[in-house]
């Protein structure tokens, strides 16, 4: 294509009309937040970016609000559910963007806000990969890889959950408990190992090592996390994973091999995704607040938004224990 790229031109590669394309760049009703997202997308693609905040030169509000999320998988789509209801008579729209593809890199965030952030009047990250962003819009990050930093955060007790879950299971009398981690990268993550250690520790359980297997939140590396666990010489009589994802997977192995659970062993996860409440058996798990954390977020952005400064910059939300059918007391071992 030579010369400027034309609002025509973005039309034609995004396979809509002139108008849809006015629309999602201007911010304004009547186009989908995937269309939109592709089209702000291809303009940008394009050369048309510098388009991309015609509505904010116009005047100094543009009524939308971005969502930037790596992924849209069971967590985020929960906490996208409670900054939706939270925005509902705000008079503001929501753009949920996702720049990515593949996996997840570094530094997405700042990508995604220089091509979107003239068009928004202030945005919610969610688990970002670094929290040292251009503060050109007011921005807030639920659940950050690094923890808090500059921005306002909010994210949820993953410490404390994770020692609920593990005063479960050794009040039901396991002492040999697996453990299929998450993300080493995300420090909430690394708070659930830590409090998975701890439980231990109070309890005088000494730790051992090769208990804990690297799930990475990931579907296919929990199931070989579980594969692992359970050809162990000595198998545990329980496992926590970091996530309910990672928490289904183990119950799937572990049926797969004909192992009962609860009764041959023990399972809890971490999140309460909906899925969990539906699998077979429902799976015992630490409820973290997802869509309070979209709401708290929404809130602090609101007020950022109305430069107001926030009584606390950080929020914490409280995790509990959501006990359902797949934790028992461990069978007698046999021999």
């Amino acid at each position: 294509m030579q010369g400027r790229a034309t609002i025509s031109d973005v039309a034609a590669a995004a396979g809509v009309s002139v108008a849809t394309v006015s629309k999602a760049v201007n911010g304004r009703y009547g186009v989908g937040s995937e269309t939109a997202a592709r089209v702000l997308r291809i303009a940008s693609e394009l050369g048309y970016a510098s388009s991309l905040g015609a509505s904010s030169m116009r005047s100094s509000r543009t009524g939308v609000v971005g969502v930037f999320i790596a992924a849209f998988e069971p967590f985020s789509s929960e906490v996208l559910k409670g900054i939706g209801v939270a925005l509902g008579d705000s008079g503001n729209d929501v753009l949920a963007y996702s720049s990515l593809t593949g996996n997840e890199h570094d530094g997405w965030e700042r990508r995604s806000l220089s091509r979107l952030g003239g068009t928004l009047d202030g945005a919610i990250l969610v688990a970002p990969t670094v929290v040292d962003l251009p503060g050109t819009i007011p921005l807030v990050a639920i659940d950050p890889h690094t923890g808090p930093a500059g921005l306002a955060t909010v994210d949820s007790d993953g410490y404390g959950g994770a020692r609920l879950a593990m005063e479960r299971l050794i009040g039901l009398g396991h002492r040999r408990i697996g453990f299929v981690s998450g993300r080493h990268d995300l420090r909430s993550a690394l708070l659930r190992e830590a409090g998975y250690r701890s439980a231990l520790e109070e309890a005088g359980i000494p730790f051992d090592a090769d208990l804990v297997r690297a799930g990475n939140y990931e579907l296919k590396l929990s199931r070989e996390a579980a594969n692992q666990l359970l050809d162990l010489p000595v198998r545990p009589t329980a496992i926590f994973a970091a996530n309910d994802l990672s928490a289904l997977a183990v119950v799937q192995v572990a049926q797969s091999r004909g192992l009962a659970v609860p009764r041959d062993l023990s399972v809890v996860g971490f999140d309460d995704v909906p899925e969990a409440a539906r699998a077979d058996p429902p799976l015992t798990t630490v409820r973290q607040p997802m869509q309070q954390l979209g709401n708290e977020a929404v809130a602090m952005l609101t007020a950022l938004m109305g430069q107001q400064e926030l009584r606390r910059p950080h929020v914490t939300l409280a995790t509990r224990l959501v006990e359902r059918h797949t934790t028992a007391a461990p069978a007698p071992r046999r021999g």
